[in-house]
């Protein structure tokens, strides 16, 4: 049961993510469910490349018999955070535009406002 932990954690941590991008209107909080599922992919990412008793793979003098961790599920994390930083950027700088041109962060509002 402890083992699969980090998998259900993935699972309430991109449900919570799609909850929020269904059911709120406001634009920071949906900036806020896009970081949960990219939390959650990330750490599932991060869950498949990992071995039990492994050593990390940077590590030269091992020996020849030392299992590994796997290297590319941790590239592709740190590629996934850079461009996490990068889009919750651009997003909450948009939600700040929108702020000031239409006085709200409310999805309706603004549509109502647009019209």
């Amino acid at each position: 049961m402890i083992g699969n932990f980090p998998y259900f954690a993935v699972i309430l941590l991109i449900g919570c993510g799609i909850y929020i991008l269904m059911f709120q209107k406001n634009l920071i909080k949906l900036a806020i469910g896009i970081n949960l599922i990219e939390n959650g992919i990330n750490l599932f990412l991060i869950t498949l490349g990992y071995r039990k008793g492994a050593i990390a793979p940077i590590y030269t003098q091992a020996p020849s018999g030392q299992a590994m961790v796997l290297p590319t599920p941790q590239a592709l994390t740190l590629t996934s955070i850079v461009i996490g930083v990068a889009t919750s950027a651009l997003i909450l700088s948009m939600a700040m535009m929108i702020y000031k041109h239409y006085g709200t962060i409310e999805v309706n509002e603004v549509r109502r406002l647009r019209g």
